[in-house]
This record gives structure tokens, sequence and C-alpha cells, in this order.
């Protein structure tokens, strides 16, 4: 492969970056800014707001989103780490702080308030963890060969080992846990272990994994009362089932082309325009539309596992399939909790809900896969 000698870089990114994959991203953040129009209008009224509240807030993130997707596809690789670096440290700081003077909004802690807008550490520091853990695995894979999860030598107390990156994931996930915010902890935890898998992971270990989230999600049935109601009313059908049965409602409601100016099960939807947006945008809009933006959101995540498999570099093989599997975990997760397919677990739906923090935390994430593919690529 010829490396390009262009000397403006402007010119070099656009003829080097995955333009498909750019392009699928900014569609769904046009789209995503109708539909929180559309699904927030009725939240804004049910606060005694004007309709475009929500958009409104919303743009600053959007032009603060953008900018960072932009400018982070444009980095080298040793920015990407070092922006990847800061991005924990500021979300662990975030995350402490939690814990000091913890700020709840519908009973979870997981926000950090600040005079100009809230935010959750755990959707801010989701590019951090992508992409320090692939270079984590990168550099054990180096250090240890393919026997690194089973080396006495990578689980000694040192510098590289595996008790360095529990030392700070572990108590990552246990704030997470007992903020609580059982549902971000799982989707960390699935994220993990996938990056682990594509590593070589064998399967006994990857057992073991599954049975610690089994007993994990067994605590948290235990002794966290919203997660027990919401595990009973799933499974026996009794108990506060409103939000689902809405968004039921809602989706039956819009039919194949959508309800319109008729739409009004969402009025009663909450989170209409964030958790639960994809019912409210089958009510507006219908069945076929809302399927032509669930291929959009396959079409992205078609795109990284197809630039993670055409990678030269492990790392950006990890680092493009963790960002895949994160992306993909929690479309999954929004939808099905959307469709009744197993209980609530308040997420967002990536680049469509309204959610600061989620969207910013998306386009870093995005623009520095994109920069890593292409310095993979052509480089």
């Amino acid at each position: 492969m010829s490396i390009r000698t262009e000397d403006s870089t402007l010119t070099s990114w656009i003829l080097e970056v995955d333009r498909r994959l750019l392009w699928a991203v900014l569609a769904l953040v046009l789209v995503g800014a109708i539909f929180v129009v559309s699904a927030g209008s009725v939240s804004a009224e049910r606060i005694h707001q004007p309709w475009y509240y929500f958009l409104v807030k919303s743009i600053p993130f959007y032009v603060i989103g953008l900018i960072t997707l932009f400018a982070a596809s444009m980095l080298k690789k040793k920015w990407v780490l070092g922006i990847s670096a800061l991005n924990i440290c500021v979300g662990l700081v975030l995350l402490a702080w939690t814990c000091i003077a913890p700020y709840k909004i519908k009973g979870s802690a997981r926000f950090a308030h600040t005079p100009i807008t809230n935010i959750s550490p755990s959707d801010i520091m989701k590019p951090g963890f992508v992409i320090l853990t692939a270079w984590f695995l990168y550099k054990m894979h180096s250090a240890y060969g393919d026997n690194m999860f089973l080396s006495r030598d990578a689980w000694r107390f040192r510098k590289l080992s595996w008790w360095t990156y529990l030392a700070i994931f572990v108590p990552v996930l246990l704030i997470m846990f007992l903020h609580p915010d059982v549902g971000t902890a799982f989707l960390y935890t699935i994220t993990f272990g996938g990056m682990t898998f594509l590593a070589g992971l064998p399967w006994s270990i990857m057992i073991g994994l599954v049975a610690f989230g089994l007993f994990a999600g067994a605590v948290a049935f235990m002794i966290m009362p919203h997660v027990h109601a919401r595990i009973m009313s799933f499974t026996t059908g009794q108990g506060d089932k409103y939000q689902v049965t809405q968004s039921i409602q809602s989706i039956q409601h819009g039919g194949l082309l959508g309800s319109g100016d008729d739409a009004f099960v969402k009025e009663s939807l909450p989170d209409a325009h964030t958790d639960f947006i994809y019912a409210a945008i089958v009510e507006d809009f219908g069945a076929i539309v809302a399927c032509v933006l669930l291929c959009g959101l396959v079409y992205v995540l078609k795109r990284l596992t197809t630039d993670a498999m055409s990678s030269r570099n492990p790392f950006v093989f990890y680092a493009t399939g963790g960002a895949a599997i994160l992306f993909g975990t929690q479309v999954c997760i929004n939808l099905a909790t959307t469709l009744h397919l197993m209980p609530p677990k308040g997420m967002t739906l990536p680049f469509i809900s309204y959610g600061g923090s989620s969207f910013v935390g998306f386009c870093l994430l995005f623009g520095m896969v994109l920069a890593l593919i292409r310095e993979d690529k052509w480089k």
C-alpha cells in the first residue's frame, strides 16, 4: 500500500477516513435531532415548556459532539491514547464525586451536578474505557503471547499485569453497581468480556465471567428494591408495568405509517425523548421508518465490524471491535427494554436519544476509532 504524500492534512483526512462510517454516523445524528423534537415535544409540554425546549438544550451538545467527532478523527495514535487516558482520569474524578456529593435523578446517584449541566461519568468514560482496554490487551499480548490470560507472570504484581487493570476496572464497576446503575455496569462488563474474547480468552474463563455476572445479578435482585421490582414485574406480569405498557401501546398505535398528529399515547410515555424514544418514533412515523432507522444502526455496526476484521494492527482490531460491542450492546439493550424483551435499564439509544453525556461520549469514541482505522489503513 502506497503512503500518501499530500501536504494538506485536511486533504489526507478526506481521502483516508472511512467516509461510509462517518456519513452513517452523521445521518444518525441528523435523524436523532428530528426525533428529539418529535418525541421531546410532549415531554416539554409536560413540564410546561415550549415544544422545541429539548432541541434547544441539545444544540450545545450537538455542536460540542460534532466538533469532537471531526477533531478526534484527525488525531494520531499517540494523541488518541493520551486523550483516552485524560478521559478516564476525568471520568474517575467525576465518578468519585458522585460518591462524595451524590446527585440523584430518578433514584440513581450516577450524575455529577455542575452549574451548567448534569454529567453522567459512566457515559463520559466509555471512549477511554474501550481505547485503553484495547491498548492494555495489545500490550499484554505483546508481553505474554497467547497465554496472557493464564500465565503466572501476567498475574504478578507489576506495572503491566491483570492486577493493574482490575485495580481500576473493578472499583468503577462497584461504584456503578451501588449508585444504582446496574444497566451501565452490565454494559461495561459485556464490553470487557467481548474484548477479552476477541483477544483469545479461553472458554473456561469466559464461563467464569458469565457465572460472575449471574451472581452479581442475583445480588442486585436480592439487595436492590428497584431491581427486584423490575425483574418480578417482567417475569410475573405483576407490579408496576406502566412504562413498558405505554411503550408497547405507542408502537401498536403507530402501525406501519405512523399516527402523526394523532399520536397521543406517547403523551403518557415516560422518558419518550430518552430511554423510550424508539417507541415514540414508531407512533409518530410508523414501523417502516423505525425499521429504516434500525437498518441505519445495523449498518454502523457492520462498518465497525468490517473495519475491525480488515485491520492490520491488533490494537486497532481490539479498539474497533470493542466499539462495535459497546455500540451494538447498548442498542440491543435499549430496543429490548422498549419492546419489553427485558426489564427497563434506563439506557439511551446511541446518537438518537436526548442526552448530552451519552452523545458527546459516543462522538469521542467514534472519532478516535475513525482516527485509528485511518492510520492503520494508510500509514
